[in-house]
């Protein structure tokens, strides 16, 4: 009897996968030719911003030309669907951006449609070629009998010898076909462009790690430490018991080796030196091969990443989590279980006591917010004794001129031009016509102070004084004019002012 609905079974679970999800919609090739031109082949993060202008920008470009199955909905609305459907991920970068990125479903996809665009020979030598000598290596590698697998290897340490005698002794190259070629770099990308879904399998496997040991964290059903054990368990299984994980270390262990490295991009560069290589590659294809190297890189980076994100998260519990607030609070419940066993001895079935529900408030006018510092109340410490010249000390004159202004000077100057009609018109020119002495800058101050006492008004005009330092320099300043009001005219009949003869 078939299972033939067993089998129906598996391509239905098979069909459900993000990756079939994505190629079975209408709109497949638009979103597919959106997301090649988005992420490149390296997939490379976007910021989320970016991401949804690029979006509407391609779909616009695709509506101009005339392209009819389109999703609808901006870039935003498609890229949180795109999130929906496990195509797109979100996550921070290293400096903190939101970015998004393709999900190994969508890679998956990707590269499936870029493996169905490709002109490939279903059967050539070279295939032939490559599984003859992987099943050959495969067999001697891993042959239980000790006698068949010398003999794989002689047998190999004689061909290769036979042919490094034949190009020593200087026998023409044996010059591969353009087909054969053709079908090792198409095999070469297959290779290559399946690693970084590889890679994004295992960075999404971590990321789900990590979501379920934060949901182990919160959820407190299970001791920290037994959480730890299990994440230490499950990384370790990750590396060692899933296709992906085991890619990855041997993708690490090949970068730790750099001799290593440099052999992969060496002959890699050898290939596509090829003379055949120019002519059978695109430019595309020769960019993506030429960066293989950098290819493993970031993909390791981005898993590595995700990988101390998990570590960060454990290390946070571990160094936040206070082991003394939880012996307080399991000693606090312990007195409450201890106090009620009290109070029911003593009480009926049907007595109650009327607990508050919150504390009450305390109600403090004041709190102080520094005490008492010996160190406050300590004198300051005593200033050296240097003693100094006597040419070094100032003059009494040389104080004086560095102090404030001279008031008293000032006001009796002042006075005696508010008494004179023959003074100066504004307070200006009398600073103006005073000495030297009297012209400092800090003077103008004084000067102003004593025209606020007299009640003088100062008009829009400026004025200038010019000030003379006691170094000697001279400056202007400009400063609000002041006129100095006419002095009052005597009265003849006042005896006060009348002639001594005649009094």
């Amino acid at each position: 009897m078939s299972d033939v609905a067993g089998e129906l079974a598996r391509v239905r679970g098979a069909f459900e996968q993000p990756t079939l999800t994505l190629l079975h919609q209408r709109q497949a090739p638009v979103v597919i030719a959106v997301f090649r031109s988005a992420f490149g082949r390296d997939n490379r993060p976007i910021p989320t911003a970016r991401l949804h202008a690029v979006v509407d920008d391609h779909l616009a470009e695709l509506r101009l030309a005339g392209e009819k199955e389109l999703p609808s909905g901006t870039g935003r609305e498609l890229c949180q669907r795109w999130m929906r459907g496990q195509w797109l991920v979100r996550a921070l970068d290293e400096r903190g951006q939101e970015v998004y990125t393709l999900t190994s479903h969508a890679q998956q996809a990707l590269e499936l449609v870029k493996t169905l665009s490709r002109d490939r020979a279903t059967l050539s030598e070279h295939r032939i070629a490559t599984i003859l000598t992987t099943v050959r290596r495969f067999n001697g590698e891993a042959n239980p009998d000790r006698g068949t697998r010398v003999a794989i290897l002689n047998a190999e340490i004689g061909r290769l010898t036979a042919e490094r005698d034949r190009l020593v002794d200087g026998e023409e190259l044996a010059l591969l076909s353009e087909d054969y070629m053709l079908e090792g770099f198409t095999e070469l990308q297959s290779l290559i462009s399946a690693l970084p879904s590889d890679f994004a399998r295992v960075e999404e496997r971590f990321a789900e790690i990590r979501s379920e040991i934060l949901a182990s964290f919160r959820a407190e059903d299970r001791p920290a430490g037994e959480v730890i054990d299990d994440y230490l368990a499950r990384a370790d299984a990750l590396m060692t018991a899933t296709p992906e994980g085991r890619a990855f270390e041997g993708a690490f262990a090949l970068l730790r080796d750099d001799a290593m490295v440099a052999q992969l991009r060496e002959d890699m560069n050898a290939l596509l030196d090829h003379p055949l290589a120019e002519a059978i590659l695109a430019d595309a294809d020769r960019a993506e091969l030429r960066g293989t190297v950098r290819l493993v890189r970031d993909g390791l980076d981005r898993v590595l990443s995700q990988r101390s994100r998990v570590t960060s998260t454990l290390k946070e519990y571990i160094v936040s989590h206070d082991g003394a607030r939880d012996r307080e609070l399991e000693q606090t419940l312990r007195q409450i279980e201890s106090e009620l066993t009290t109070w029911m001895a003593a009480s009926g079935p049907r007595s109650t006591i009327g607990l508050p529900l919150l504390p009450a408030r305390v109600d403090v006018d004041h709190l102080r917010e520094r005490f008492h510092d010996p160190a406050d109340d300590l004198g300051p410490a005593r200033l050296a004794d240097t003693p100094r010249a006597e040419s070094e000390s100032p003059s009494y004159a040389e104080l004086l001129a560095q102090g404030g202004p001279s008031l008293p000077a000032l006001r009796e100057r002042l006075d005696a031009a508010l008494r004179s009609p023959d003074a100066a018109s504004s307070l200006g020119e009398l600073f103006d016509s005073l000495d030297s002495s009297l012209r400092r800058p800090v003077e103008i101050l004084g000067l102003l102070h004593l025209a606020a006492d007299h009640d003088l008004t100062a008009e829009p005009a400026l004025e200038h004084y010019r000030a003379v330092r006691a170094d000697g320099s001279a400056r202007s300043f400009a400063v609000p004019r002041f006129a100095l009001p006419d002095p009052p005219v005597p009265d003849p009949s006042d005896p006060e002012l009348a002639p001594e003869e005649t009094r």
